[in-house]
Order: C-alpha cells, then sequence, then structure tokens
C-alpha cells in the first residue's frame, strides 16, 4: 500500500504496523516520538493526517492509505521555524520530546479557527498530550506568541543553566522543540537489531529485526488502568505527633522512555540523550544491555523499554511514613534505599529513620527530591510556614499559594546572564512547581501491598496534572553575583510545602483524587 507522507509517495512494506511503527522504523523520520505506544495518552506521536491532529501509535497504517501524512519536517519552512522560535523564546521547550506531537496539534488548532489570545482553547487542546518537563504554562505561552515570538538567539549561559537545572547535557535551540534533540532512539543505525525486555525472564532480552518483530515476539500487552484503591504502604511510626504523613507509590513519568544503542566494540548511547529523567534513568540497564547484546550479535542493537516497562522497571521515589513533634523530633518510617537516611536527616538532624523493607518496585535516592524533599515539606510544617527552602544543589526558593489557586515562586538561583537563561530557568522553575503540587495533590501509583506488583500502568493512571488543572505560576528570580546553581529543585520542595501547608496539612499524600 502507499502513502503521502510530507507530499512524498511512500510504499509500506508491512500493512499490519501501526502509523508510528511506519513513520520511525521505514521512512526513518524521528520528530515522531513514541512515549506510550500504543496507549495513545501522551501525544508525543501526534501527526496531521489530511490536516488533523491524530496520536499515530494508535492509528493503523492500513487506515490512511493514500492519505496525507504531515509531521513537523512537512510543515513549511515559514511556520516550522515560527513555532520553533515561538518555543524557544517562552521556554516551552525543554528536552523537546513531547513538542513536534504538540506543534502539530496546535497546527491542526489553527487551522480550525483557533485564537492565539485564547489560553483555555490552546489548554483543551493539551488533553491528549503530557509534558512533564515544563509545567504546561510556557507551552501555552508558545501557543499565544505564535506567530510573533522573536528570534532567539541562544547564548552559553542558557545552555549551561539547562545543564545545571535537567541534570545532563541539554540543548535549548529551536531545533530541539521541532524533534531534533538528539534521542538515543533517534541516532541508532536504520540496520540495528531492536531488543524487548523478556516477559519471563528478568535481565533476558528478546532480540528480532524490528520493534514491531520484537514486540510481537515478546507477546507484550498493553498496560492498563486499575480501579482499585490501596492505602499508603508504610503504617505511621506509633507515638503521639503533632504532624504525621504518609506518602505513596510515585511514577517520575518521564517521556522518553529507557532507550539506548551501541555498535560492536563501541560505547553505548546515553539514556539521558537530552534530558535528565528526573533521576529515574540513573541506573536503568538498558546501556549495558546495549553494549553486550551488540557484542553478542555483532551487529548494532536498539535496546527499548515499552511504557509498560518503564513502570515495572524503572526507580520510584521512596514511601515514607513520619510521625513528628513541633521540637523537630519524631521517627520517620522510609522504604530502605541507599542514601535516603543521610538526605533526611541532613534537613531533619533531630528525627530518627527506619528503614523497613516493603512489597513494590525498585527505589532510588536519586529520584528528584527523594527523603530531602518530604523532609523540607515537613520542616515547613513545624515552623507553619514554607520559608526559604534550599536544595542540595545550592539553590533556594519560597512559594506561596494565593486566595485565587495562583501560585507564586520567588527563586534564588546565582547569577542569571541574560534573557535567555532567565527564560529556561523559568521554565525550570514552572516545571518544578508544577511537579510539586502534583507531588502533593494527585500523583499516586497503585501498587498491591502483597505481592508488590503495579496496577497503574498507563500515562494517565500517574495522576500528573494536566494543563487545565495547573493553575498560574509566577516565578521571580532574585539576582544574584554567585555562581549559577540548581535552584529548581528547591522550588519543588517549595511549591510542595505551600500545596501542604495551603491544605492544612492532611496526613497522607496525594490530598486530591483525579
Amino acid at each position: 500500500m502507499e502513502i503521502i507522507v510530507n507530499g512524498e509517495a511512500r510504499t509500506v512494506a508491512d500493512e499490519t504496523s501501526t502509523l508510528l511503527d511506519v513513520l520511525r522504523g521505514e521512512c526513518g523520520i524521528t520528530s515522531v516520538k513514541d512515549g506510550c505506544s500504543p496507549q495513545g495518552q501522551c501525544g508525543c506521536c501526534t501527526v496531521l493526517v489530511d490536516g488533523q491532529a491524530r496520536v499515530s501509535c494508535v492509528t493503523p497504517v492500513r487506515r490512511v492509505s493514500g492519505r496525507a501524512i504531515t509531521t513537523v519536517e512537512g510543515l513549511d519552512h515559514r511556520t516550522r521555524t515560527a513555532w520553533g522560535e515561538a518555543f524557544t523564546s517562552t521556554g516551552g521547550s525543554q528536552c523537546g520530546f513531547c513538542t513536534p506531537g504538540i506543534v502539530c496539534r496546535f497546527e491542526s488548532l489553527r487551522a480550525k479557527g483557533g485564537q492565539h489570545d485564547d489560553r483555555s482553547t490552546a489548554e483543551d487542546a493539551l488533553l491528549a498530550h503530557l509534558c512533564r518537563c515544563t509545567g504546561w504554562q510556557p507551552i501555552v505561552d508558545a501557543w499565544v506568541a505564535f506567530p510573533a515570538a522573536p528570534s532567539v538567539s541562544v547564548t552559553d549561559a542558557a545552555i549551561r543553566r539547562a545543564e545545571i537545572e535537567g541534570g545532563a547535557a541539554q540543548g535549548v535551540g529551536s531545533n530541539v522543540a521541532l524533534g531534533e534533540g538528539g534521542f538515543a532512539d533517534d541516532t541508532a543505525p536504520a540496520d540495528a537489531l531492536v531488543a524487548v525486555p523478556h516477559p519471563n525472564l528478568a535481565g533476558e532480552w528478546i532480540v528480532a529485526a524490528s520493534r514491531t518483530d520484537a514486540v510481537r515476539a515478546a507477546g507484550k500487552v498493553q498496560g492498563r488502568r486499575t480501579t482499585a484503591t490501596f492505602r499508603p504502604p508504610i503504617d505511621l511510626p506509633v507515638g503521639d505527633w503533632d504532624i504525621t504523613l504518609q506518602t505513596s507509590w510515585v511514577e517520575p513519568g518521564y517521556l522518553e522512555t529507557d532507550a539506548s544503542w551501541c555498535a560492536p566494540g563501541g560505547p553505548p548511547a546515553s539514556a539521558l540523550a537530552n534530558g535528565g529523567a528526573f533521576g529515574g534513568k540513573a541506573n536503568t540497564e538498558v546501556v549495558a544491555a546495549a553494549r553486550r547484546l551488540a557484542d553478542e550479535h555483532d551487529r548494532p542493537v536498539r535496546v527499548l523499554y515499552a511504557r509498560e516497562d518503564v513502570v515495572r522497571l524503572g526507580a520510584k521515589r521512596p514511601p515514607l511514613a513520619a510521625g513528628l513533634r513541633l521540637d523537630g523530633t519524631g521517627v520517620i518510617r522510609v522504604a530502605r534505599t541507599a542514601g535516603i537516611v543521610d538526605a533526611i536527616v541532613r534537613v531533619l538532624p533531630e528525627v530518627t529513620v527506619e528503614e523497613v523493607d516493603i512489597p513494590g518496585p525498585a527505589t532510588d535516592g536519586v529520584v528528584r527530591g527523594a527523603g530531602w524533599l518530604e523532609a523540607s515539606v515537613l520542616a515547613a510544617a513545624i515552623r507553619g510556614e514554607v520559608g526559604w527552602i534550599d536544595s542540595p544543589g545550592g539553590g533556594s526558593a519560597t512559594a506561596a499559594i494565593a486566595d485565587d489557586g495562583s501560585v507564586e515562586v520567588r527563586v534564588r538561583a546565582g547569577a542569571v546572564a541574560d534573557e535567555v537563561e532567565a527564560t529556561v530557568l523559568r521554565s525550570y522553575c514552572t516545571g518544578a512547581a508544577h511537579m510539586g503540587l502534583g507531588l502533593v495533590r494527585s500523583e499516586h501509583l497503585a501498587v498491591d501491598p502483597d505481592d508488590g506488583s503495579i496496577h497503574d500502568l498507563t500515562i494517565r493512571s500517574f495522576g500528573i496534572l494536566r494543563a487545565v488543572d495547573t493553575p498560574t505560576i509566577d516565578v521571580t528570580l532574585e539576582s544574584s553575583d554567585g555562581e549559577p546553581v540548581n535552584a529548581s529543585d528547591a522550588v519543588m520542595a517549595a511549591v510542595a510545602a505551600a500545596a501542604w501547608l495551603h491544605a492544612a496539612l492532611p496526613s497522607s499524600w496525594p490530598t486530591q483524587t483525579t
């Protein structure tokens, strides 16, 4: 069969494939990203079919026979350039994994007559998407800015700031917003074999000629969202406490699923490509597996997680249960995790920390804010105000929830050299504020308390706040002459503290249902 991709007729070899697999695998178009395939819930693979936005991972290619498929590469040069400048000028792109699909969605919205001064229209359109980095507001700003956004020259200070805040080398130019961030699976050779986790043997892999073949051979079953609810996994310590808190399992929710590739005898591609994944990929197995499998097969090999693999195998922030007195003493019980005790007592030196073993997924102390964030929020509860919260990265932040629900954030992040760097920093801080709100209010992962199995395996089951649910976030940068330091982590903690105080300190997170 034949489809028309960006104006060019393309013959499709496998009519049983999805449009996503054809675009990436047969056409080599890597701006179309795979964040959840085939759940159809993250929007990263959105393209235009006869001008209308469609999620390609759940679209059988046979349904678009003879129809016009447009990716961001197929937009006319002026339009494509204008979108890149809009996202760059507003900080609407960080890692850049979600933005090509959002650009296609916005193009469809424009074709339907969407007005660029109408933020609510853009927020509604984003219901089909997930962005984990920006907190949505800079993306909506990009919709408003198009097509009159100024051209932005990326500075060294902006690039440095992105690395400081994101925890990994990261590009920030308009090419990133248009899908050219250089993610691990985008840079693999076209003839590479593909490996996916074996469904029954931990640490083993199914290797095939293509992703489609590998997934079929593995018998992959699409994950589901459960209707079951489970109480927080750790019981409160026994005692007479002034403040108590139980947290639940939370999924980091990074969008680029774990991926790497390697040629025989060569270095494997970093799983962190163009973003730090909030610590979630720090110890991923895909990098070592790519190295080993390339040598075994004497061929380049791509190693890929599906979204369900990320949820089952990826590290989570450790749940905890705390009982504290107003003098700062008390007991915090936390899932056994390397480094977690030190992270907590650095903030609350008078507490006793008890590590406990509980059924569930692996935890990791390098997940963003693990331990010290919860301790900082508890410390704010003890003093009855957020105050200034310092992060291990050196930055500081404070936050407040206004009467109308908007979030006001003040940030001390060292010297900010220019407005481009300031835009990058505000974007990271807005995204961190969004995470802090979600951590307290809505994020939750259903994990069976008996066997530790995860029941929530879809993007939309994580409880991440949508654009329509996210209040206005105002970030004020306080100038300083010091060296640039990470401040967005402090913002996440400060906003979490403000949200918990604003809710009158309910004893468990999340505080709201979704």
